[in-house]
C-alpha cells in the first residue's frame, strides 16, 4: 500500500501504517542502520524534564519516546498520540498507559499543555507541514521545548540522488522480504523527495514561534535531529 501523493489522505496513511505496525520498529532499526535507540535516547538528554512534566510523544508509532521518558521519570505524564490504532496498541503493551489516535493537525489538548512534545519520523508525513508545527507550538508551554527526529532531503546535490536510489532499494527488497511486495516501504523515499532539508527545517521552525534551534545531522544529513526552545 503506497503512501499517497502529498501525504493529505488521512485514511489511506492510516489504513498503510496500519499494515506496516507489527514490523514497524524492525524497520525503523533497519533504515537507520541501527542507530535509532541511540538517536532518541541523545534527544532525550538535551531536554530538561522531571517527574512533574507533562510530555507530548506524537507520531508516537509503538511509543519509543514515550518509553524513554517513563523509564527515566517514572511519575511524568506522558501522552502518546498517532494517527494509527495498531500502533497504539502495542504502545500500550509497552506499557504507555496514555494513548490517542489523531492527527498533528488538530491536536485535542488546550494551549500550553506540555513541557516538551517529542516526534519521531513524523514530520514528513504531516499532512500540511507548516499549519501542523504551528498546531504543535500551540501545545507547548513558554520556554518549553520541541524535540524532532527525522529523515532529511541532503543539502549536496551529489549525494542526494545516491541516498535517494540507496534508500528506493533498501525499502523495496525490505517491502519484497516482509510483505511480499516491493512497494510497501518506498513511501520513505518519496517522502524525503518532496520534503526539506536539515537546514530548511531549521528555518521553519525559526519562522514559527521558537526562539532557538539547533540541529544535529546523521549520515550526511540525511537524517536529523532537531531541538527548539518555545518563545
Amino acid at each position: 500500500m503506497d503512501i499517497p501523493s502529498k501525504r493529505k489522505n488521512l485514511p489511506l496513511m492510516r489504513a498503510m501504517f496500519g499494515e506496516i505496525a507489527p514490523r514497524y520498529d524492525f524497520v525503523s532499526r533497519v533504515f537507520s542502520y541501527g542507530m535509532d535507540g541511540r538517536w532518541k535516547r541523545q534527544g532525550l538528554q538535551k531536554v530538561a524534564l522531571s517527574n512533574d512534566s507533562a510530555v507530548l510523544d506524537l507520531a508516537s508509532g509503538t511509543g519509543d519516546f514515550s518509553r524513554l521518558v517513563l523509564d527515566q521519570f517514572p511519575q511524568a505524564r506522558v501522552v502518546a498520540v498517532d494517527l494509527t490504532e495498531q500502533m497504539l496498541s502495542k504502545a500500550q503493551r509497552r506499557g504507555i498507559p496514555n494513548v490517542v489516535c489523531g492527527d498533528a493537525c488538530a491536536l485535542p489538548f488546550a494551549a500550553a499543555s506540555f513541557d516538551c512534545v517529542f516526534i519521531g519520523y513524523g514530520v514528513r508525513n504531516f499532512p500540511i507541514l507548516a499549519a501542523s508545527i504551528k498546531e504543535v507550538e500551540r501545545v507547548i508551554r513558554p520556554g518549553g521545548q520541541l524535540v524532532t527526529l527525522d529523515f532529511f532531503l541532503p543539502e549536496n546535490a551529489v549525494l542526494r540522488p545516491l541516498y535517494l536510489g540507496y534508500l528506493y532499494a533498501a525499502c523495496g527488497f525490505w517491502g519484497l522480504i516482509l510483505h511480499g511486495r516491493p512497494s510497501v516501504y518506498t513511501y520513505v523515499p518519496d517522502s524525503i523527495r518532496s520534503f526539506v532539508s536539515v537546514n530548511g527545517f531549521s528555518e521553519l521552525l525559526q519562522g514559527a514561534g521558537y526562539a532557538s534551534v539547533e540541529a544535529r545531522h546523521y549520515i550526511f544529513g540525511g537524517i536529523g535531529m532537531h531541538w527548539a526552545t518555545k518563545k
